[in-house]
């Protein structure tokens, strides 16, 4: 008989511990009386059951729940490190020079939380497939099925971005029942069992979502997800490319159809606690600061030490994600993307392209300068341990609290999807079919529009008095000044934004990319609109943007060598290796190969 998740039954849990150390006198204490385990089917016994059920389900959203650091080290380490826009020391430099390897703890602890997410799911799809229809309704059923085939999808997304073909668990199947399991035979059987799972959540899911529970899968997150599927679909299965951008067109234009999302007013805005699940939010992980506000005590969602992660190390942080000065350099003025993403270290002689004047050796969210007074982060890399990183660190992750052992939890908004990903896969769609299409460079303009702020104009109160309460909380803890003004102003009258098409023709002949010029435009809007976020390194790999990108961007031999101390004064990063197009497919862990042996590895790796 199947056993239940034991996180979905906190009290079970309670009476087989009494259980337990009741029994600690008897020569049997580590048998277990079968009558207290619940059968599968105690889950659709009752409809809150189901529902809780389904929450087990969802809780793998949630960071570091299996085996690492779900939430920022497998998402980051696969979403960031292979654009090299997004950078490290230690170990994890190796993630900046292709020379990941199938022993990497990184890749296992992303693969192993996926699978046990999907394992999840397919024990509780089976178990609804199953339910009373007297208790569990045909329309609460479709919501559950819905929800997790959403689930599932994700999951699988994941695996399949990063490790191109896996085993594909089908409902009812774990690793206990079917402990070895080849890889999907070809990426159409695979990416086909994900967009059936997405087509069958969208038509059995509403635009708004289950009970009004924001952080529930809806229609459209299967639409927006469905739309990225046949996209990668598209770019895997070339001979097909065609049918399916026409088939993500379709998908997509739904979501942009429905009017349920926007861009919110400002850029600037997106990553503070102020407001989440806002217009924009089609999928993301919202970590609050927990019930005992920055005490170690505080074991709330905000667990996976975000801050810590994203910070300067001479402020409390542990070097896992710098930003590279290629990408802070890639804006054009007035771009207000940069100043939102990122603050950079005092640098002497700085080049005065590179220096901010809001965010130059000083955090205006925290009201914290960057320049502590050992002079470790006065060049343009930070030289930590005898390395160099660049002196750049975001502030999409750290700007809900201070970095220091005083204050270690701080509330987070991790994206997975936004309606600005939607905008530009839409628009991607249009010019694969039509390469000058007006309609997707007006989507270009949309997004451009937004980073110069001219959809802050006229609203400048009603965002001020949304997103600056949280700042003055910082501030009074802090025992800072408190702030009058939103730490980045905000715009007061609408500027004009340089025409897309032309600059991007210009950028194109300047750098020598072989590209389009509009996959030029995506390529480069997509780092400036993602960086440090999950799905910027996928959207390049699917695009056939990357190795453009890494050839022109970040050019082989130039710079200085990272052993050099003078690489600390030079903004380049400098690159040895020979871009490797078949190692974007991940290597399949080595554990997997040695428990599954009919699992293969990646061609790559072999």
């Amino acid at each position: 008989m199947k056993k239940i998740s034991k996180i979905l039954y906190f009290t079970l849990i309670g009476a087989l511990f009494l259980i337990g150390m009741n029994s600690c006198d008897s020569k049997d204490f580590l048998k277990i009386d079968q009558t207290t385990i619940l059968a599968a089917d105690q889950m659709f016994k009752t409809v809150d059951n189901a529902k809780g059920g389904l929450v087990g389900c969802y809780t793998m959203m949630l960071p570091d729940a299996t085996d690492g650091d779900w939430g920022i080290k497998p998402n980051l380490f696969i979403g960031g490190h292979p654009t090299m826009d997004t950078q490290a020391t230690g170990w994890d430099k190796d993630w900046n020079q292709q020379k990941w390897t199938a022993g990497s703890p990184e890749l296992l602890s992303g693969w192993k939380h996926a699978y046990n997410a999907i394992t999840r799911c397919n024990d509780f799809l089976a178990g609804l497939a199953k339910s009373d229809p007297n208790t569990i309704t045909p329309a609460l059923k479709k919501s559950l099925d819905g929800q997790a085939r959403g689930i599932r999808a994700f999951f699988y997304m994941w695996l399949a971005k990063a490790f191109g073909r896996v085993p594909m668990l089908a409902t009812g199947e774990d690793y206990i029942n079917t402990p070895a399991k080849a890889r999907a035979k070809d990426y159409n059987e695979m990416w086909n069992f994900i967009i059936d799972d997405l087509k069958i959540a969208a038509d059995e899911l509403d635009w708004d979502p289950m009970d009004g529970q924001y952080g529930r899968i809806t229609k459209g997150f299967a639409l927006s997800f469905l739309g990225e599927a046949y996209m990668w679909k598209a770019y895997k299965v070339p001979t097909e490319a065609t049918a399916n951008y026409a088939l993500a067109a379709a998908a997509l234009k739904q979501v942009i159809d429905s009017k349920k999302y926007e861009l919110n007013r400002s850029f600037t805005t997106l990553f503070d606690p102020g407001a989440v699940w806002t217009k924009e939010c089609i999928w993301e992980e919202v970590l609050d600061e927990g019930s005992q506000w920055n005490q170690w005590s505080n074991l709330s969602q905000a667990h996976n030490w975000m801050v810590q992660f994203t910070a300067c190390p001479a402020l409390g942080g542990w070097g896992t994600l710098y930003l590279s000065w290629e990408w802070w350099s890639c804006y054009e003025s007035g771009d207000k993307r940069r100043e939102a993403s990122a603050v950079t270290a005092p640098v002497a002689n700085i080049d005065p392209a590179l220096k901010s004047t809001t965010n130059y050796g000083y955090h205006p969210y925290l009201q914290q300068s960057l320049d502590p007074g050992d002079h470790l982060n006065t060049h343009y890399h930070y030289n930590m341990n005898g390395e160099a990183a660049p002196a750049v660190w975001t502030n999409k992750y750290w700007r809900s609290t201070r970095s220091n052992y005083v204050a270690p939890w701080g509330a987070q908004q991790i994206y997975y999807k936004r309606y600005a990903n939607v905008l530009l896969d839409y628009a991607e769609c249009l010019f694969r079919v039509n390469a000058d299409d007006a309609t997707a460079w007006d989507i270009v303009k949309q997004i451009r529009d937004r980073a110069w702020g001219n959809l802050e104009v006229g609203h400048a109160d009603e965002l001020t008095s949304t997103y600056l309460p949280y700042f003055n909380q910082l501030a009074t803890f802090f025992k800072a000044p408190a702030l009058t003004s939103y730490p980045l102003p905000f715009n007061t009258a609408a500027v004009t934004v340089p025409d897309a098409k032309t600059y991007y023709t210009q950028l194109k002949s300047q750098k020598g990319f072989s590209s389009p010029v509009w996959l030029v435009a995506l390529g480069e809007e997509r780092r400036r609109e993602f960086n440090a976020e999950w799905c910027l390194a996928p959207d390049l790999i699917r695009s056939g943007y990357i190795e453009d990108h890494i050839t022109h961007n970040y050019p082989k031999g130039v710079g200085h060598k990272n052993d050099d101390p003078l690489v600390w004064d030079d903004y380049h990063t400098y690159r040895d290796f020979d871009f490797d197009i078949k190692k974007m497919d991940m290597p399949i862990p080595t554990d997997e190969l040695m428990k599954n042996p009919l699992c293969d590895q990646n061609a790559a790796y072999k």
